[in-house]
């Protein structure tokens, strides 16, 4: 199996196991403290699995330039953007409609990247992103709309314009990421992307630190004072994304994100198993679509 889709494949494991810690972060922080620990607590975590990586395969670091750096810049930022515009998806009452349209990342990502990368995809592959993006949609939506009509009027609602604009800053935060990891000078992707992971984090530390800083100046004790349940989120965040990463410097974004749509499964394991809650036949039906649509992407690789 590559290694993009093992890394993909464990990008979404650890980001279902991260969410469900951050939850008991929720009371204890305000918004932007608690993705400040996701950047904040990943940092020690990236440079360990660099120290690892270093040690145990081997190499050496890549030398940045400006260029990388305003990757990085951009796909932190991006990846901010994208974050808060989700949450105010939320505040209209649409968690539901502002996550599914935020999943319409993969389809995004691949317009974005064929007409400004000239990246091209087999036939087989852009059904697959269809239908996995379908899938997702559907899980999301299951139960909250019963026809295509009431489908095309959720997308106007504005948790749906919200998650729209969320899934665009995640496409452009993805292909920034992917661009900053092949403009690197090193021979090992892994290894790129692993620094990427480092640089990025920092960044996004710096920056929405100042913006918490700035704004909430007395939640910043918080951060430190939960550094417990802060931590874990923060090196679930790292595990998560150091997977995303890989996936990204081995393959274009839309596929990746494409197989990464199998998030939504490991939620729904999660609610089975560890919270005990009944699948209904949507969620099976749905899971279903979203698996077809990841192998529809991997056979027209």
């Amino acid at each position: 199996m590559p290694i993009w889709v093992v890394a993909t494949l464990f990008a979404g494991l650890f980001q279902t196991w991260r969410t469900a810690l951050q939850q008991k972060l929720r009371g204890q922080l305000t918004v932007n403290a608690a993705a400040v620990v996701r950047y904040l607590y990943g940092v020690p975590v990236g440079m360990l699995f660099v120290v690892l990586y270093l040690t145990l395969i081997g190499g050496s670091l890549s030398s940045p330039s400006w260029i990388y750096l305003l990757y990085c810049v951009l796909g932190g930022f991006g990846q901010i953007i994208g974050t808060n515009l989700l949450i105010m998806s939320f505040g209209h009452r649409g968690f539901a409609v502002g996550t599914a349209y935020s999943k319409t990342e993969a389809v995004q990502a691949a317009f974005i990247a064929l007409i400004f990368l000239g990246e091209s995809f087999h036939a087989l592959a852009w059904l697959g992103i269809a239908v996995s993006v379908g899938g997702t949609l559907f899980l999301s939506l299951a139960g909250r709309v019963s026809s295509l009509r009431e489908v095309v009027a959720a997308t106007v609602q504005p948790s749906a314009i919200y998650g729209l604009g969320a899934g665009f800053a995640f496409a452009l935060c993805a292909l920034a990421i992917r661009a900053a990891t092949q403009s690197l000078d090193g021979p090992d992707a892994t290894l790129r992307a692993l620094e990427t992971l480092v640089v990025i984090n920092m960044l996004q530390t710096l920056m929405q630190g100042g913006w918490l800083l700035a704004t909430e100046r007395a939640s910043i004790p918080a951060l430190f004072r939960t550094w417990r349940s802060s931590a874990q989120v923060g090196a679930l965040s790292a595990c998560g994304s150091a997977c995303w990463f890989t996936g990204f410097a081995y393959a274009p974004v839309a596929l990746v994100r494409a197989v990464g749509q199998v998030e939504i499964l490991f939620t729904l394991l999660f609610s089975r198993f560890f919270l005990k809650e009944r699948m209904k036949r949507t969620d099976i039906i749905g899971a279903l679509v979203v698996v077809s649509g990841v192998v529809l992407v991997l056979l027209g690789r």
